[in-house]
């Protein structure tokens, strides 16, 4: 497509964009004016959706009305509340019903699936991650390596970027997998690196890691409605997300986890057992002795968050509305746009070079590197409504959300760097 960087064009793809209405659907930050903000924090932090008060309201007149008689007799009774999930978590993450959970928070879940997946034995003792990981991730990985005994310095293999480049090359991921097959017992990598936005090729990965006998996990933090998901069929051993990003439940919302079903039956791993983990039919018995129940439900642990799943069952509901291809599309549609806009504002602007760290491999988010005033720049246009993300040393990450951002806002956060270029 050849883009135009004006209004009018923008508002001809909005008018196009079959999804354009679910805009209508979130609350979005205001401007003194009244005007909505440009929200391109949706790999920090989702809209609300409008329908999330609603929900939340549900549950607190059945706790009124029925105490703990909600647990069973509430219109979602609590008990077994977490089944809702299964079905919409599933379709996102391309998997079994049986294999998604949701349930805990993100890094508190990557703890309890490396219990049962990280199992070093002898020279077979090192977990492999890209250098640059969300530091959530970094310390989980060395205080795992360290509960064993082991040392992250050498123990932890980082793939770095090669010398003078900003993302990883494929073909080196690949090779550093080959090159130290006999030493890795666990390859763990955040499935879109939260600083560059690089996706990764998850499903060569996986692959990878079957064919040479490694475990593999992904957190999909970044991942989780933002890119293509088929968990299962790449055969990928477990993977966790949180909720709060691309799918939109709230802040610190419930996340969730994905166990492959060859490992459903297999009570022989590790794990912290809780006694939500048990079977449904079973755990009113109080039996001494741990069983897991079937599938991913094995590794849950605690009852139902209520309040916090209310949103997160309204904001799947509303992502598996729009569907995953529609949501695709539009957003290589809007990051192309996005793109093309500031290498037209480049092109213009002598005393600014924007580079775009985020490749081709990519979901919704652009990294852009800003030489010189970066900081100012970016204080610059965030004064002027625009709600965007500064990571040191000196980048902005931006990412137009498919589900609720337009074409418009796309133009419109270019206009506003333009004149804050002009301003700075």
């Amino acid at each position: 497509m050849d883009f135009k960087n004006n209004i009018n064009f923008a508002k001809e793809l909005d008018q196009a964009d079959p999804l354009h209405s679910f805009r209508e659907k979130f609350h979005f930050p205001l401007k003194e004016d009244g005007s909505k903000k440009v929200y391109f924090t949706g790999n920090s932090l989702g809209l609300q959706p409008k329908d999330a008060l609603k929900a939340i309201q549900t549950e607190l007149e059945d706790w009124a009305t029925h105490g703990v008689d909600g647990h069973f007799e509430a219109r979602n009774p609590w008990f077994s509340y977490h089944e809702m999930f299964r079905a919409p978590l599933a379709k996102i993450m391309g998997a079994k019903e049986t294999e998604v959970a949701a349930m805990g928070s993100l890094t508190a879940n990557l703890h309890f699936l490396m219990v049962s997946f990280f199992n070093p034995k002898g020279q077979k003792r090192k977990i492999l991650c890209e250098a640059k990981a969300f530091p959530s991730d970094q310390y989980a990985l060395e205080t795992q390596l360290r509960h064993y005994g082991l040392d992250p310095v050498e123990d932890l293999i980082e793939i770095h970027p090669r010398e003078g480049e900003d993302h990883l090359r494929e073909e080196d991921i690949f090779q550093k997998i080959k090159d130290h097959a006999d030493e890795i017992a666990l390859i763990m990598i955040g499935g879109v690196n939260y600083y560059t936005g690089q996706k990764m090729p998850m499903q060569e990965i996986a692959q990878l890691a079957n064919e040479l006998g490694i475990t593999v996990g992904f957190d999909l933090a970044h991942a989780s409605g933002n890119v293509e998901l088929k968990l299962h069929d790449w055969g990928v051993d477990f993977a966790a997300w949180c909720s709060y990003k691309y799918l939109n439940s709230g802040p610190g919302s419930v996340a969730g986890i994905f166990v492959h079903d060859k490992h459903a039956q297999n009570s022989d791993l590790d794990r912290f057992a809780g006694w939500w983990g048990t079977p449904a039919d079973d755990r009113f018995m109080m039996r001494q002795g741990f069983h897991p129940a079937y599938g991913a439900d094995g590794w849950q642990l605690s009852n139902a968050p209520v309040l916090a799943m209310a949103v997160h069952k309204i904001a799947l509901d509303l992502h598996n509305e729009a569907g995953m291809d529609r949501l695709l599309n539009k957003q290589k549609q809007l990051t192309a746009y996005l793109e093309f806009v500031l290498q037209d504002i480049a092109s213009r602007n002598n005393n600014v070079d924007f580079k775009i760290l985020t490749p081709e491999s990519r979901g919704a988010q652009l990294s852009i590197y800003l030489s010189g005033q970066g900081k100012a720049l970016f204080n610059n246009i965030s004064e002027k409504g625009v709600v965007a993300d500064w990571r040191e040393p000196n980048v902005i990450r931006v990412a137009p959300a498919p589900l609720y951002n337009s074409f418009e806002d796309v133009y419109e956060f270019g206009n506003l760097i333009e004149e804050s270029i002009a301003e700075v």
